[in-house]
């Protein structure tokens, strides 16, 4: 059983999201994930898992901002537990309303999201590259909810589901590309070229990308990020890199969203504790349609 030190807190989970993520870090690819100390030989964490929501059993020296009992949502290290030990500062409470299953899914592809479209004004448009996936499907929630009109773009079996989130187009891209302007895209992994996502944007329009699972095993497609960046200076356009916060103040943001009925965790499908590796298997594979949970 795991012990809370100072600012943590013991967590009874019910539940763990599962993305890119944490198939990165289990496999160690690509290779930079090891330079940055997520462990060289293996992973430094031997439990998988980040995305988590559960009950407060037991509370570390100096919380105070929940009790035993409270019922949260946040990140922690391995969440693929029946315990697990969480930062106060990377919790928040859990929306009402809503299952433990749907809580586990909302806080990295959901906080992602959010930084991902700050900004983002009524009547502006917005492209979602990835629109079925865990970012993505909150991608389009949440540019709703700020009032943009959102275009989509999915493989085929995730069309219905994107439109069910609120998109006003949506498309297919097995069938045909995008097309049209946007005053920002939220690229969800993808093979697109820089030059194609720049042309989609308008002078003075923002391109996020976040993530990207079509580079090799040493970078990993980071070499892509680093193409935008020195991009920047010589085009009408903004490429942002964009790195997920893990941070209590965002969750609380989701939580509030949630509750509003704003944005509705788009859960796919839930496997047991025990079918846990199945279950990063599945996404990994980009099966996964919406967020691929694991229940305890």
């Amino acid at each position: 059983m795991p012990v809370p030190r100072e600012g943590e807190v013991l967590l009874e989970v019910r539940a763990a999201g599962v993305d890119m993520g944490v198939w990165h870090l289990l496999e160690g690819k690509p290779y930079l994930v090891r330079i940055l100390g997520f462990g060289f030989r293996g992973p430094k964490s031997p439990v998988p898992g980040r995305d988590v929501s559960g009950v407060v059993k037991e509370i570390g020296p100096g919380v105070t901002a929940f009790a035993v009992g409270d019922e949260v949502f946040g990140t922690c290290e391995g969440s693929f537990a029946e315990y697990a030990v969480a930062p106060v500062a990377r919790l928040a409470r859990k929306p009402e309303g809503i299952s433990f299953t749907e809580a586990a899914a909302v806080p990295i592809s959901g906080g992602t999201a959010l930084e991902g479209l700050r900004g983002v004004r009524p009547g502006q448009r917005v492209l979602v590259i990835g629109a079925g996936g865990g970012v993505g499907s909150y991608g389009v929630q949440i540019a709703k909810a700020l009032g943009a009109h959102v275009t989509g773009v999915c493989s085929t079996g995730k069309v219905e589901l994107v439109r069910s989130l609120g998109a006003d187009e949506v498309f297919d891209y097995t069938v045909a590309d995008f097309t049209g302007t946007y005053d920002l895209i939220l690229s969800c992994g993808g093979g697109r070229p820089l030059s194609r996502l720049r042309r989609a944007t308008v002078a003075g329009g923002r391109i996020v990308l976040v993530g990207s699972e079509d580079g090799g095993a040493v970078t990993g497609g980071f070499e892509k990020s680093l193409a935008s960046v020195v991009q920047n200076p010589f085009i009408k356009q903004k490429f942002v890199p964009l790195m997920a916060q893990e941070r209590g103040e965002i969750f609380d943001e989701l939580r509030v969203l949630v509750e509003a009925g704003s944005v509705k965790p788009a859960v796919g499908k839930v496997f047991p504790l025990s079918e846990a590796l199945e279950a990063v298997d599945h996404v990994y594979s980009r099966r996964s349609t919406g967020k691929t949970v694991v229940a305890i």
